[in-house]
Order: structure tokens, then sequence, then C-alpha cells
């Protein structure tokens, strides 16, 4: 599903959300007719069961199976760090990547404990985004081309796939992002991301209501949005989701900055997040708000705001249950129990 050229770089993206495919509503019976059969009473597995109806709705398969899970964790730099909004250098991007593919993050452990697949993008590190505060962060073309970067995300047989993200200085774009989108004050975004100190967090919201300013009259689209105050992180987390929904493939978001990124399609159209699980909600303030906005409702809340895709991952741990239980578990007739009467 990557796009073509068109006389517009973000046209080829755009036409995506009018042909985008619907949930597959047969499997979804097949599933609840099983989950009737199965020994248990009914609906006592709670929102597994649920899980269960959405996995297969999306995979168009009953019943569902997570053979070949990946997490992708798009990395990119921002031009803002230099405003002093994290309490990290931006070289920590590159150094973190390093680490990922050493195999010493959390990130590496949470997909050893759970069986899942890792692939880490280097967005162009050495090369920052704009500042937001006084400039676009890409130009259009940049930014449609690193959406369809994020398209290739979903290549080689992924049948669930976790979104997560590195970048000193995100929770600042993707505070900007959400405000951009949802309105409200520059405060409200606001969080402590990599762990700021007030004053740290008084030089966010400034950079952010700065950056909402400069942009101002170009704001009314949300891919303007993302180019002009998200970064590539953003960007190739955007696409993967959208590749996701044309190729079967169900989606598990991370935190606060990858549900900015999904929030940028769902303010094109609603229903493109149709197909994503959020897998938790995070400390940071403006994930919750930007969740509610969006009438989702996070997997898990464990108190966590580390990004790497690590709650995704914990996620899918239990999408994989969940569907294994489905799978395995004997009907009333196979195991020879008697059902509830009626």
């Amino acid at each position: 599903m990557i796009p073509s050229a068109s006389a517009l770089p973000f046209d080829d993206i755009r036409a995506l959300f009018a042909r985008m495919p619907s949930a597959d509503a047969d499997a979804v019976a097949r599933v609840r007719h099983r989950e009737s059969e199965l020994t248990k009473p009914p609906g006592s597995l709670g929102r597994l069961e649920e899980i269960v109806a959405w996995l297969a709705a999306w995979q168009r398969r009953a019943p569902p199976r997570v053979d070949r899970p990946l997490v992708a964790v798009f990395a990119g730099n921002h031009g803002v760090a230099a405003a002093g909004v994290s309490a990290y250098p931006a070289e920590v991007t590159a150094q973190m990547v390093a680490n990922f593919a050493a195999g010493g993050a959390a990130i590496n452990q949470i997909c050893l404990a759970n069986d899942l697949g890792l692939k880490v993008y280097d967005l162009a590190l050495d090369v920052p985004t704009g500042d937001i505060t006084r400039e676009p962060a890409l130009d259009e073309a940049a930014c449609a081309a690193t959406i369809a970067y994020g398209m290739e995300a979903i290549a080689g047989g992924v049948d669930l796939l976790c979104v997560g993200e590195m970048g000193i200085a995100n929770t600042t774009v993707a505070a900007a992002v959400c405000l951009a989108l949802f309105g409200g004050e520059a405060a409200d975004w606001v969080g402590p991301g990599t762990g700021v100190d007030p004053a740290g967090i008084e030089r966010k919201r400034a950079a952010i209501q700065a950056a909402v300013r400069c942009h101002a009259r170009h704001l009314s689209d949300p891919l303007s949005v993302l180019r002009r105050l998200g970064g590539r992180e953003l960007a190739g987390i955007a696409g993967a989701i959208l590749a996701a929904r044309f190729n079967q493939v169900p989606v598990i978001v991370d935190g606060f900055v990858a549900t900015a990124a999904a929030a940028v399609l769902y303010a094109v159209a609603p229903a493109a997040l149709d197909h994503c699980l959020f897998g938790h909600v995070s400390t940071e303030p403006g994930h919750r708000r930007v969740l509610e906005r969006m009438g989702k409702t996070a997997l898990l809340d464990l108190g966590m705001r580390l990004g790497e895709g690590t709650g995704a991952a914990l996620a899918a741990g239990i999408v994989k249950t969940a569907a294994r239980i489905h799978a395995g578990m004997a009907t009333f007739a196979d195991a020879g129990v008697s059902n509830r009467s009626d």
C-alpha cells in the first residue's frame, strides 16, 4: 500500500482513507459461536473475549492466531530538543538505538519474554527535524516519504504489529500535535517526559505554545499538523498503521507519542483506528487525555512512561494468550462436559 507519485505528496495518503477495508463480520460471528461452546461460563474471560473478536475481525480469520508478531520501533531526532525540553541530550536517541541493537533495552527483554520480533527503524538520526517553534518539522514531500517508509513495517508476513518509538524531545512534539488536533491549552498536554524538572516542564509548555502559534494558519488539516509539528517517528508510525489496515494486520499502539501519531489518522477519519488496540496508558498526562478524546480504553495501566514500544509489547503477550485460549480450549462436546441448562 505504498502511495504512488502524484501532484501533491499527501494526495495518495488522503486517498487511502476512502477505501479502507472494514472488519470481517463473519469471522467475528464464528469466534462468538465458538466462544459460546467453550468449557467456561459465557463471558467469564471478560475483555480477553473482546480481544479475540477484534483479532479475528482484522485478521479476517477464525479462530485468529498470532504466529508472527512484530514490535516496530521508529526512532527520530527533533530540532526542538535544543530548547531544553528534555532531561537528556539529543545524542541519546542514537545511543539507545545502538542499545536496542545490542539487546540491552527493556523492549528487548519484553520481546524475548513474549516471543515477539523486534525491528528498529533509524529515521535519519543525524538530521534532526526543523525546530517547530520557528519552522515546520518536515516539508510535505519528506513527511509523505516517511509515511511510505513506515508502511514497510508490515512486510514479511506480520500478523500482529506493535508500534513504538524512540526520540529525545518527542513528548514535546506529541503534545504539540495533540494541542493542534484537540485544542485546549499547552499546559493541558505537557508532562515530564523523560523526567524534566518543573523548569523543564515550563520550557516544554512555552515551546509547544510557540509552535502552535507559529503554524496556526496551517493546522486545519491533520496531515499538515503531522508534518509541521510532528517528526519522522510519528510519520513512520502513521504509515505503519495505515499499511496494516490494508494488509489484515491488527495493531497495538504504545504510549503517548505513538498515540499522538495514531491521533492524526483519527482526526482524518475516526474509523481509521478501528483495527488498533491501545496497549497501555502511560503516566504522561496527555496520553490519558488523548485516549479520552478519541474514546479509546487502554488495555493496561501500569504506571509506565518509557516508550520503546514496551507497553504495546506487554499487551501483545495478553493478545497472544487470548488467541491461544480461544483456539486451544476444549468445547463442552469435546471434553464431555455438560453445558448449562437454558
